[in-house]
Order: structure tokens, then sequence, then C-alpha cells
């Protein structure tokens, strides 16, 4: 059964794309409006702003990424509060609906859900203390915030929160079931000779993941400061790469963004995933994706 496609509408307010924003989704009651810590006030003068809903704060601590999740039936008092009590916060996002349709039981759902979702996938640590627990609500009501939940952990990464996205576990729950056109599903091997490491990576439907079992150098080695030495650090923390004697081994599938940032975190160093990636016929993972596009005289 194909998954449907789904119409997002961003809105850059002031013209700016460092500023406010809205997001909508065709079809969708929700609306998100995203702002920064400099223009709080503008934000809070907004109608929606007095609505009932959750809002994050998203910012950073001693150099590592923090949030919080919150609701009220007022979301701009809430975000009144935490602007004298919380200073580490650069960014709200504000999360209510048309009409202002939520109540309380059901942004306190929602709330709790998103703490819920926020801890398992673990990308992102949260301020918020014990977990709250889910509020009663009918059947009929479950079923519509979840469908709410749905839709806004489509939106969330579209602002660039990312915290919601779920990289590590088992790759068919997150590859989508329909084929790309002309897709197959390739594994890919990649050897370091020198530290005796070695890995395997699935691309399929669009997705490049490293397996399980696969194995990295303990720490990050290459150029301080470097994009991808970030990466490797999160994923030690995160627990996907589990140190094993004198390396580290994926401890799950990793979905990766690109063969380059696979390799790098592999050999801890920055290195060319197009090149260093091999299918099981010897072509590199460019020159296998030179065939797939018909372009394999470019390719050499």
């Amino acid at each position: 059964m194909a998954t449907a496609g789904r119409s997002l509408e961003l809105y850059y307010i002031d013209g700016r794309p460092d500023g406010m924003l809205t997001a909508e989704m065709f079809n969708w009651t929700g609306h998100v409006l995203m702002a920064p810590r400099t223009q709080l006030a503008d934000a809070l003068v907004r109608a929606e702003a007095g609505y009932a809903g959750v809002y994050l704060l998203l910012g950073e601590r001693e150099g590592e990424p923090l949030a919080y999740v919150g609701e009220g039936e007022d979301i701009s008092a809430r975000i009144k509060s935490h602007d004298v009590a919380k200073d580490w916060w650069t960014n709200s996002v504000l999360v209510t609906t048309a009409g202002n349709k939520l109540n309380k039981a059901h942004v306190r759902y929602l709330e709790a859900r998103l703490i819920e979702e926020a801890r398992k996938i673990g990308r992102t640590p949260l301020d918020n203390g014990t977990a709250p627990s889910r509020p009663s609500l009918s059947e009929a009501d479950i079923a519509k915030m979840e469908a709410f939940l749905e839709n806004l952990l489509v939106v969330l990464p579209a602002l660039r929160v990312d915290m919601f996205i779920q990289r590590a576990g088992p790759r068919r729950e997150v590859v989508p079931e329909p084929k790309l056109v002309g897709d197959v599903e390739t594994r890919f091997d990649l050897h370091n000779r020198r530290h005796d490491l070695r890995a395997t990576a699935v691309f399929r439907s669009g997705a490049f993941f490293v397996e399980a079992g696969s194995q990295a150098r303990l720490k990050w080695e290459g150029e301080v400061g470097h994009s991808y030495q970030a990466l490797h650090e999160e994923l030690v923390r995160e627990g996907v790469l589990v140190e094993d004697g004198g390396h580290r081994v994926f401890a799950m599938d990793y979905l990766f963004k690109s063969p380059s940032a696979a390799a790098a975190v592999v050999n801890g160093r920055a290195a060319n995933g197009t090149v260093e990636w091999k299918t099981e016929a010897g072509e590199n993972y460019k020159q296998w994706e030179a065939k797939r596009l018909g372009l394999a005289g470019l390719a050499a």
C-alpha cells in the first residue's frame, strides 16, 4: 500500500529565513509557530499564542543541545514564565489548532506523548523533570490525538527540529515499504585495512543504513571541530556506537544522510564515502550510483 504524500506550507512572517514562521499542513487542523527568542514579544501577541496547546523550548547548555516540552491552556502565559526562569533556550515552537479546538486534557496528552517520544529516541536531552502520565481520554479522543501527533512529527523536521527523528533501529521499520522507481536493495562494504575495521551497509528506498555489528574507530581522530566529529560523538552518547576492545561497534542499524557521513564515522576522520563504500562486485558507491542514474560513462 503506497504511503500518501503530504502538502506542507511554510510562511516566513517577516520574509527572513531566520525569523518567525508558521507551518500548516493541508487537511490538518494543527498550526505551528516557530519564533527565535529575540522575537518572542512579537510572537506572543499573536492570537494563536493565547490558545491551548503544547510548546517546545530549544537551545543549548554547556555546548550540548537541550529542550523543554510544555503545555498550557494559554501557552503565551507559560512561555512568559519560562522567559524568566530558563535562560538557556534560544528558539520556541508553539503548537495549537485553528479555532482553538484543543482542551486541557488534549494538550496534557500531547505533552506526555512528546516527552515519551523525545526520551525514547534520545537525540536531545530534556530539561523536564519526571515524565507526566497520560491523562484519561476517550478511545475516540486518543485516536484523534495520535493522528494529530503523527502529523506534528512530520512538520517539526521541516522546521529543523530533529529531536523526534529516529535514525537508529531496525531499518525496515523506518524505510517506507513502497519502492522507488528502479529501486533494489544493494549491499556495500567498507574495509579499513590500516585499522582492521570492517563495516557493512544497505541502500534501499533512498536510505543508507550502516548495519548493526559494523566496526568503527574508538574515537574521532580527524580534524578537530569537523561536523562529522560531532556526529561520531553523538552516536557514542546515544549508545549507537559501543566500545568493543580497541574499537567500537554499531549496536543497531543506523540511517545516515550520506555515504560520506557513514564512512567518516566508521573511519574516525573525514572520508569520501562515494569511493570507500564498495558493492560485492567491487564497484564503489560513485560508480554504482552512476549506473543507477544511467550516467555510467561519467563515473570514471
